[in-house]
């Protein structure tokens, strides 16, 4: 095992604890994973809480799901055929968090996908939500509903079931996962507040006019 693996799998148990602690996973949800130089995917296992991760229980797999490595008890959860598919959908794709942020999962719940005008940084960041229509977890289908949107957004809702976010590395797929639970957040107290106010058309345009100076697409 190269250093670049053990770097990885550890970065993997910090994320892990950072989703359970923030409370964007309950018991063993949720999974993560990340995309080695040489195509195999490191990925956590089933049944085990994301904040008592350590490197030695993460498993890794072939990009077509072939295990590779795992040692026991542990094998690599039954949700890591979705985050395959995202892997071979976009080589843009580096890492996967699957989690069930409250916020999120409530609009997830309702079907409903986050369109976002209020802050700046959203519409820099993060301008839409969208829900990928339901399909059983771990599931080929639930896998295909996701993979177009990693052309088009960092993260998605999965109806009736919690959240999916993707990026270049194991950070940037846990930050898109933390801002997408922030803005369904937003959304929820503002409707809370019954307030519905939105930043004007042409400050929008000049805001998504910045974005390529964030290096976002």
């Amino acid at each position: 095992m190269d250093q670049i693996e053990k770097d990885l799998r550890q970065e993997i148990c910090d994320i892990g604890y950072k989703v359970w602690l923030t409370g964007m996973v309950a018991a063993n949800d949720g999974n993560i994973s990340v995309r080695l130089p040489n195509g195999d995917v490191l990925c956590t296992p089933t049944g085990v809480s994301k904040g008592s991760l350590t490197p030695e229980k993460i498993c890794k797999v072939s990009i077509d799901g072939e295990v590779l490595a795992a040692n026991a008890p542990y094998k690599p959860s039954s949700e890591v055929k979705v985050h395959l598919r995202l892997y071979q959908e976009s080589e843009k794709v580096r890492s996967v968090v699957h989690a069930h942020p409250p916020y999120g999962t409530a609009f997830a719940i309702a079907g409903e996908p986050i369109i976002s005008k209020m802050m700046p940084e959203n519409i820099i960041a993060m301008p839409e939500i969208p829900v990928a229509p339901y399909a059983t977890p771990s599931t080929y289908e639930l896998a295909e509903s996701i993979a177009p949107f990693t052309h088009t957004h960092s993260a998605c809702l999965m109806e009736m079931h919690g959240a999916l976010a993707w990026g270049d590395s194991l950070l940037s797929a846990y930050q898109a996962m933390e801002r997408l639970e922030f803005t369904c957040k937003l959304t929820f107290l503002t409707r809370q507040l019954g307030v519905d106010r939105q930043l004007p058309d042409d400050e929008v345009e000049k805001l998504i006019g910045m974005r390529a100076q964030y290096g976002i697409c």
